[in-house]
């Protein structure tokens, strides 16, 4: 009844994400082939040495960077802005770097680099490296006699950062939809734990209510009518056993309510109170939600009119429509906190019926009333 944590196999799809996560940083390092093979063509060695080198390690940053990122945005933590710029100018300095081995075909290190800035930067912030970067191929040709200016690579700049930006807006949709799930678990745990303290006080207060009024009857008759003592203490251990049913009941999810069965409860509590009780014979036909809210209804009822009332007559009327406990006496009101969670919860169940809640002095101001009326049929 109050497992709602996920279950173990939902775990698959989180290792599922992560590993795909891995792979989505990972794939597009192909790119990099194209400075690779420059590196590896270098006819001195340690060029090529020093071009393989730096371009692995800048893979490996890259892929480190964007992972590290990832996780901070999935847990909801903001990403450093000094520690963003770090990572980019490592990845731009490992670029520089494997110039004598990668020559000019360094520039494709820039597509991942203004990439990188869309994914940790704010928007301005990464705007502007998308623009530098994309600029970079021009200005450099124009400085570097023997570079060409390659359309190609701000074409890659930009299809990666636009592509990095779908990325970035699904991670964070993502992480949302994450939160959103662990939100909808708190509460359905939090609404299970009120609706089960509800119903136990709802059950136990009438119950425990009728026990202790029936035990003080038999305490006072145990001397003048002892044979009557013991009936009163046989209800009570009658009493006791169904309060420990209907606890069970409630933890299992197997208890109900029903508007007869609280009818007889409700007429046996108030004889023993030595209250005069007024209580229909029979019942009208309800649905089964109707019914149980009815019961739920007198239960509340009579058990206030027991515990708070000092009433000396009760009446209890039920239509298809409507349930009415009236009594004579000063209601709840003259308690503080008196019923407070019994009638709380009883206007939660009748929220779900779309039914009035009624509580207070009566219209003739000779006693106390709750109602409770189901919504008019159009």
């Amino acid at each position: 009844m109050f497992t709602v944590n996920p279950p173990p196999e939902r775990s698959q799809p989180r290792n599922h994400w992560r590993v795909t996560g891995w792979l989505l940083a990972a794939v597009w390092l192909i790119f990099l082939n194209i400075p690779l093979v420059t590196a590896l063509q270098q006819p001195e060695l340690w060029r090529r040495v020093l071009g393989a080198s730096t371009l692995v390690a800048f893979g490996v940053c890259y892929v480190l960077v964007f992972q590290w990122a990832r996780a901070r945005r999935q847990a909801h933590q903001s990403i450093p802005r000094s520690r963003a710029w770090i990572a980019l100018a490592a990845l731009v300095g490992l670029g520089l770097a494997g110039i004598p081995g990668t020559e000019g075909d360094w520039l494709t290190t820039l597509a991942f680099v203004a990439a990188a800035a869309v994914f940790l930067l704010p928007g301005r912030q990464a705007l502007a490296m998308v623009v530098v970067a994309a600029l970079t191929p021009a200005v450099t040709a124009a400085l570097v006699p023997g570079w060409k200016s390659k359309d190609s690579i701000v074409f890659a700049v930009l299809l990666a950062s636009f592509a990095m930006f779908g990325v970035s807006r699904l991670t964070q949709r993502n992480a949302e939809l994450q939160a959103a799930q662990q939100e909808i678990r708190r509460l359905a745990v939090a609404e299970e734990r009120a609706r089960t303290a509800r119903d136990l006080h709802d059950i136990l207060g009438h119950s425990l209510t009728v026990v202790a009024v029936k035990a003080e009857l038999a305490g006072r008759l145990l001397e003048l009518d002892p044979a009557r003592a013991a009936t009163e203490i046989a209800d009570v251990e009658r009493l006791a056993r169904q309060a420990l049913a209907d606890v069970r009941g409630t933890v299992g999810a197997y208890r109900g309510v029903r508007l007869a069965t609280e009818l007889a409860g409700a007429r046996s509590a108030l004889a023993a109170a030595g209250i005069a009780a007024d209580l229909p014979e029979t019942v009208p036909q309800l649905s089964t939600e109707a019914d149980e809210l009815f019961g739920w209804t007198v239960r509340e009822g009579v058990t206030n009119v027991v515990r708070h009332s000092g009433a000396r007559r009760c009446e209890i009327r039920v239509d298809d429509s409507a349930v009415e406990v009236r009594d004579d006496g000063r209601g709840p009101v003259g308690e503080s906190g008196a019923a407070g969670h019994g009638l709380v919860g009883l206007r939660e169940r009748a929220r779900r019926l779309d039914a009035t809640v009624i509580v207070g002095r009566r219209p003739d101001g000779r006693g106390f009333l709750l109602r409770v009326a189901l919504p008019a049929v159009s």
